[in-house]
């Protein structure tokens, strides 16, 4: 049977990303931040492949699924795209924007594994020339952090096909009023966020997130160390975070959560046990800097997941 196709919509970047070894809350002064100036010393620094969609397609990939990326990248993306080809994640839908740099973030991370991000958006600013009703036999999507008019253009798309799809607007909520998620998620069939991110929604629509689970087929809400909940069929189900052998870098943690979830629903398993496998990868990679630098087989993967859940694959 083949693999079913899932088209991952969202940002390709270069990520550069530097640790701090103490906590940026020991260096801020609550009472001035209205006129905040602080400078954090880093001594370790690298760049990695990165991106909201080349991170989910990296790890659904290794977990066998077959993702194809959507995303607009810039004239410097010869490399990225090369490092996908040969990874086999579908490119149907990489368009390159020759007048632009690829988006680039920039993420310092503590040591209590806090983030302050700062992203060229470049290339991603175009992503609405893609169509997701181009790209065919697709059985599943996510429309992930991205442009603006990408991301409406490819929930609208999706939802004129009837193809299934999960809404996570992650970094790019800041870019929505109250409205605009209402109407995205309308579109939707599953919505995932994190808490913070569930406290925005909150504010910008005067709705609690948990009024909008009974229009979808699931809402999921991460927790960081405290795992997920899922919201469905007027149930909610807390799955537990699974330890990982070391906390190195958190960031990705969350694209290869959505990765477990979407190789799950995917090949029809329940929430709860599609979130199960998102905990598990993202244990693992955690364990490892950088959002596709962990890896695993797909024997590895299930033998691994058999013996934390007690669980049959």
């Amino acid at each position: 049977m083949a693999e079913p196709r899932v088209l991952i919509c969202g940002s390709v970047a270069f990520d550069t990303i530097c640790v701090f070894q103490g906590k940026f809350g020991d260096h801020i002064v609550p009472e001035a931040t209205h006129k905040i100036s602080v400078s954090f010393m880093v001594d370790q620094m690298r760049r990695e492949f990165g991106g909201c969609a080349g991170n989910i397609a990296y790890s659904l990939k290794l977990l066998g699924g077959a993702p194809i990326v959507c995303a607009t990248v810039g004239n410097d993306a010869a490399g990225y795209r090369d490092r996908m080809q040969q990874l086999g994640v579908g490119l149907d839908a990489l368009k390159t924007i020759p007048e632009a740099y690829t988006a680039q973030a920039y993420i310092m991370t503590d040591l209590e594994d806090n983030q302050i991000t700062s992203f060229h958006a470049g290339a991603m600013f175009h992503s609405h020339l893609n169509d997701v009703t181009a790209v065919h036999n697709v059985a599943l999507g996510i429309v992930a952090p991205d442009g603006r008019d990408g991301i409406f253009r490819h929930a609208r798309g999706f939802a004129s096909q009837n193809v299934p799809f999960i809404f996570d607007p992650g970094q790019a909520m800041p870019a929505f009023s109250g409205e605009d998620l209402k109407e995205l998620i309308s579109l939707a069939d599953y919505l995932t966020v994190n808490d913070y991110e569930a406290e925005m929604i909150a504010q910008k629509t005067g709705q609690s997130v948990e009024a909008f689970a009974p229009g979808l087929k699931g809402l999921v809400v991460t927790l960081g160390a405290h795992g997920s909940r899922i919201y469905a069929d007027g149930k909610t189900i807390d799955v537990p975070v699974v330890p990982a052998q070391s906390l190195v870098d958190p960031t990705g943690c969350g694209d290869a959560f959505r990765a477990g979830l979407l190789y799950g629903i995917a090949h029809q398993w329940s929430l709860e046990k599609s979130c199960k496998l998102g905990s598990l990868i993202g244990s693992i990679k955690i364990s490892e800097r950088g959002g596709q630098n962990h890896g695993f087989s797909e024997r590895e993967i299930r033998d691994r997941f058999s013996a934390v859940w007690a669980q049959a694959w």
